[in-house]
């Protein structure tokens, strides 16, 4: 059976205002076929006469009170009317009177209310005291109880009416915050008295279940009917905001154009129709197919520029970042990074500088951020691997290609790490370049790229072995991979096995994130050589890749060592673990080798674990393991873990003495907590020695206590 629902516009929400007495009643919303007790009411604050439904559900006497309310003026239950004016609520006293006055024509309320006198019912005082608190489960005891020790005694039947309506209004409150909507709309068409503008915040609650339920043209007419019935501005207005996030763009049109005029002669909904043209391009970001008037980018335009709020250019530069148009969106972007520098607005700038084929700027603005959340660690591995894919190869500074390269192993991500190993081959560092196209494998095992770059590096290095493994492997899957190992074909296509990176359209998670080439073809073998030779000072010894496990270990520890002087800590890394396998001294160099490599190579968790593979002396353990604190404690920072970065630096202070640079790291992360008094200390004993940076963050922490008083 369908259930009965709201009538709504037309043969809609019935109800209009009638004047009665110098009161207004507003009529409640009434259901076909529903049907409502005589005399019920809306709740105190705002009385409502009933309207009675006729067939069809339309309204058969507007204005005439339910046939089985009495006249006579002897029959007026005075209880709610004494209990207010004994509590001395004016507010409700007065609507109390006049409800009864449109229910007893021929009554006459008592010339001092305030002084009606008390008839002795302390019980019944008390019941309605329950009532007036909201406190429903007692009172319904009370009545419960007093009927058990007084046989025969009935409460008021208005009594037994507001508690039903209350009993009722606190169900639908209940499910509508339950996100029950289902229910808010029975439990409203079961009691029609509730939906008044007596309590609007009832009607508000069932147009939102309509439009939670897919019934979004009820949802509009309840809202209409707010509007065209109910009269206070505050409430009006407030109709306008609720129906905003709810309404399709040409039913919220219909609820503006009931806009009336101020005093000043202004709309009284002019304040919202800067907030409805946001909503429209928020609208737009969520799906780029929406077209949206341009007037409402104007107005979102004229706000960004006017009030100054990044949300409203972080709107416009989402907007076109889903349209394709990137110049716009670093524009947009750009405004909003320049007023707030958060992980948003970097995040935005960092993806339309992607998409102009600016990997390096992008990197470089959120890779404070970069550990934020998932959709900003997504464009930040966009970034890192688009300018790994740059041609000619960029120089990159230590700090930087470390933070990349602690990025893409914590997230495991294998397009950025195969971008890893065409970067290593191209500065002529195949093995380390194997041992990244190998990660991307273990991360992405259907990944061709990498297994074709695996395959070409060990080819490279002489491992014919691991070659014809990757061809085995791939057989049938790949056309290129089978050809590694004809050196015709190697050498024609060295220029040409860079892949384009990845660039994310979109940093949400409900979208896929889509590939867009932003590199082209690599260099030619001469240039990637010379490239390299510029880039680092080749050593003697180590010019030329080999494969160290066939060393035996001291050879291979000196060849870890020659590696380390020309960069080239993850082949050093792999030297060492060949020398791990010798005894004495050389085991022991080679764990404290392995420890330096992994920490260049910024994988700290393994830098951790060669520390342990062989005793140290004490020099070499304070320098790992002080090392190692200052890692922690610079991650920690970045990440926004101010306390274990400050732990971090406590238990390295213990070891050794704190640089200057260690102490302004100290100084911020004190900074960050608000701990104004140690952040002040620090900073003073840094500046002290003419650090730069401590005298900025004195500035800075003149600022932020100006901020904090505020």
């Amino acid at each position: 059976m369908r259930p009965a629902f709201l009538i709504l516009a037309g043969t809609a929400l019935l109800g209009a205002f009638v004047m009665h007495q110098g009161g207004y009643f507003s009529r409640p919303v009434v259901l076909p076929g529903a049907g409502q007790s005589a005399g019920a009411q809306a709740q105190q604050d705002g009385p409502s006469k009933p309207v009675s439904v006729a067939q069809g559900g339309q309204s058969s006497g507007a204005d005439t009170a339910p046939a089985a309310v009495p006249s006579s003026s002897q029959n007026v239950d005075e209880t709610a009317l004494r209990y207010f004016a004994a509590k001395g609520d004016t507010k409700r006293l007065n609507a109390e009177i006049a409800r009864l006055k449109a229910l007893y024509p021929d009554w006459t309320p008592p010339a001092n209310p305030l002084a009606v006198r008390q008839q002795g019912d302390p019980q019944l005082d008390q019941m309605w005291k329950l009532y007036s608190d909201g406190k429903l489960a007692e009172l319904r005891k009370a009545i419960a109880d007093r009927q058990t020790a007084q046989a025969g005694w009935q409460p008021p039947a208005d009594l037994m009416q507001r508690l039903a309506v209350a009993e009722a209004r606190e169900q639908l409150v209940n499910a509508s915050n339950l996100k029950q909507y289902d229910a808010v709309v029975r439990v409203g068409s079961s009691n029609p008295s509730l939906l008044t503008c007596g309590d609007v915040d009832v009607l508000w609650r069932v147009a939102e279940a309509f439009a939670e339920t897919k019934r979004e043209d009820r949802a509009r007419d309840a809202y209409l009917y707010v509007l065209n019935n109910c009269k206070k501005p505050e409430e009006r207005y407030a109709t306008i905001q609720k129906a905003l996030p709810l309404l399709s763009r040409q039913n919220l049109d219909q609820l503006l154009a009931t806009e009336q005029k101020t005093p000043d002669g202004k709309g009284e909904f002019a304040a919202l129709r800067g907030d409805i043209a946001r909503q429209s391009l928020a609208n737009a970001d969520a799906d780029p197919k929406l077209v949206i008037p341009d007037a409402d980018i104007a107005t979102v335009e004229g706000l960004a520029k006017d009030g100054g709020l990044a949300a409203d250019d972080l709107l416009l530069g989402w907007y076109y970042v889903r349209r394709d148009n990137p110049q716009a969106a670093e524009t947009w972007f750009s405004k909003a990074h320049d007023k707030e520098n958060t992980a948003k607005s970097s995040q935005g700038l960092a993806l339309a500088l992607i998409n102009l084929n600016r990997p390096a700027e992008a990197e470089d603005i959120l890779a404070q951020w970069r550990d934020t959340d998932d959709d900003t660690r997504k464009v930040y591995l966009a970034a890192v691997a688009n300018l790994l894919a740059v041609t000619p190869p960029p120089p990159l500074k230590p700090e930087v290609l470390q933070r990349m390269v602690q990025a893409v192993y914590a997230a495991k991500d294998a397009a950025s790490a195969q971008q890893l190993g065409w970067y290593a081959d191209s500065l002529n560092q195949p093995q380390t370049a194997a041992q990244w196209f190998k990660l991307a494998l273990d991360w992405k095992p259907d990944d061709e790229p990498s297994a074709y770059g695996l395959a070409l590096t060990r080819w490279k290095v002489g491992d014919k072995a691991g070659v014809k493994e990757i061809q085995t492997a791939w057989a049938g899957r790949s056309e290129r991979i089978p050809t590694v190992g004809e050196r015709s074909i190697e050498t024609s296509a060295l220029g040409k096995r860079r892949k384009t990176a990845a660039a994310p359209d979109e940093a949400r998670e409900d979208q896929p994130l889509r590939r867009r080439p932003v590199a082209q073809d690599g260099t030619a073998q001469g240039q990637r050589v010379a490239q390299a030779g510029r880039a680092r000072q080749v050593v003697r010894g180590c010019s030329t890749t080999l494969d160290p496990s066939s060393m035996p270990p001291e050879a291979a520890l000196t060849r870890g060592w020659c590696l380390m002087q020309v960069n080239r800590p993850i082949e050093a890394a792999a030297a060492f673990e060949v020398a791990l396998g010798g005894s004495g001294k050389t085991r022991a160099d080679a764990a404290y080798g392995q420890s330096l490599a992994y920490l260049r190579a910024g994988l700290t968790d393994r830098a951790a674990v060669s520390a342990s593979q062989a005793p140290m002396d004490s020099e070499r353990s304070i320098e790992i393991r002080t090392a190692l604190l200052e890692t922690q404690a610079s991650t920690a920072f970045d990440q926004g873990r101010y306390n274990e970065a400050i732990l971090a630096l406590d238990e390295r202070s213990r070891i050794a003495p704190e640089r200057t640079g260690l102490m302004v790291l100290r100084g911020y992360a004190y900074l960050k907590l608000r701990r104004f008094a140690d952040a002040e200390q620090v900073f003073r004993a840094a500046a002290a020695t003419g650090n730069h940076d401590a005298l900025k963050g004195l500035n800075d922490l003149q600022a932020a206590r100006q901020t904090n008083t505020q």
